[in-house]
């Protein structure tokens, strides 16, 4: 492998490990806010009913708006840099975001300063407003929620990887759909279901039956997702292999179905 092409495979990684980083760790800090995905598109909530008791709609966390990213981030990442690069990344990113967590916990309980509060104590319509409790209310999230978070983020990147790698052997180069959305799609059921188990059953007072139900709705839109992404992966992979070469692109896709070094 001459300079040239050393130089476009460490700046691939570069770039893919960062679109994958900042968008994990961005998700994480938005997904406080839940939304109406039927309100937000114009139509009325469902009412679907589960177990005769719990009415749900697609309530969602912000995060999940950004999260698709990570999806096909991952699965081009496991393409040309094997399990091993995502690995690597997934663990980065992991400490990363507890850093995140870390450093909101420390600065929430910083004592707001007068004029702070003073000049932005009123709402535009002159309600009363109290910006150093809004402020700790949106960024804090409980120790169930983070602890939820992180296991599932790290569970699901490894189901990932685990499942394209199998796939990727019967499939050889070729179904880039098939290894992609299927490895989304089982590491995803996860994960809906590891977050909600942790934060809101083991720490939480959710019951067995609405972790199920509201897990099953979270898994629908990212079911939704990962099939819709489908055309996205393939202009990422077209892109990539424009910009490595033909040569240093089988290369790479080779080496990383072979587990071997990604560097």
């Amino acid at each position: 492998m001459n300079e040239v092409q050393q130089s476009r495979k460490t700046n691939l990684f570069v770039l893919l490990s960062a679109i994958f980083l900042t968008n994990a760790v961005l998700a994480e800090i938005i997904g406080v806010k839940i939304f109406s995905a039927e309100k937000t598109l114009g139509f009325d909530p469902v009412n679907w009913t589960f177990f005769g008791e719990y009415v749900l709609d697609f309530n969602l966390t912000a995060g999940v708006v950004i999260w698709p990213v990570v999806f096909i981030t991952t699965d081009i990442i496991n393409e040309y840099f094997g399990k091993k690069g995502v690995r690597k990344i997934s663990f980065i990113t992991a400490g990363l975001i507890a850093y995140v967590f870390l450093v909101i916990s420390v600065v929430t309980v910083l004592v707001p300063a007068d004029f702070w509060i003073e000049v932005n104590g009123q709402t535009p319509s002159g309600q009363s407003f109290n910006i150093d409790y809004a402020f700790n209310t949106i960024f804090r999230q409980g120790l169930g929620i983070i602890i939820g978070s992180l296991t599932a983020f790290l569970l699901g990147q490894l189901v990932d990887v685990f499942v394209f790698q199998k796939l990727r052997a019967v499939t050889g180069h070729r179904m880039i759909w098939l290894r992609a959305t299927g490895s989304t799609l089982v590491s995803q059921f996860i994960d809906s279901f590891v977050v909600l188990g942790i934060a809101f059953y083991v720490f939480g007072n959710w019951s067995l039956s609405q972790i199920i139900a509201v897990g099953i709705i979270n898994y629908i839109y990212k079911f939704t997702i990962a099939v819709l992404l489908t055309p996205l992966l393939y202009l990422g992979h077209g892109l990539i292999d424009r910009y490595l070469g033909r040569e240093l692109s089988e290369e790479m896709v080779k080496d990383a179905s072979e587990d071997r070094s990604f560097f």
